[in-house]
């Protein structure tokens, strides 16, 4: 059974961008999920042909993702960019390297990246709220 996330306003940064982005992962978990329901034995022949070509398409939205969201929180001097960098990193391993359609079935990758993406866009809320409130930083 596909792992269903769904966008919390209070999970809100308060940057569009940012916001539009995470809804957007979010929501791309569970097109995941929806692929995951139309395939099997009785079922549409294409789901898993989709569920690979959105398993591509969420990776590089990720990356975008994590490239605009490091570069406003960096133009804010936010406090936790090493520990977002880490987070980045480790989901790049964990992305390329781990779970991946060749070492996980596609119900196992699903669950991964909804609870991952709902953990990220969960956790990281508060603190980016935060610091996207003021202004940007001066530059040096």
């Amino acid at each position: 059974m596909p792992n269903r996330v769904e966008w919390n306003p209070r999970h809100s940064v308060g940057d569009e961008s940012l916001d539009a982005q995470h809804r957007e992962l979010l929501a791309r978990c569970n097109a995941l999920g929806d692929c995951l329901a139309a395939s099997g034995p009785d079922t549409d022949p294409e789901a898993d042909r989709r569920f690979d070509l959105a398993f591509k398409e969420l990776m590089a939205l990720a990356r975008a993702h994590f490239t605009a969201e490091e570069a406003l929180l960096s133009a804010r001097d936010f406090d936790g960019l090493d520990a977002l960098r880490n987070e980045v990193e480790e989901f790049d391993f964990l992305a390329a390297e781990i779970a991946t359609t060749e070492n996980f079935d596609r119900q196992e990758l699903q669950t991964f990246l909804s609870l991952w993406w709902a953990g990220h866009v969960a956790g990281t809320a508060s603190e980016h709220r935060e610091c996207l409130a003021g202004p940007p930083s001066a530059s040096p």
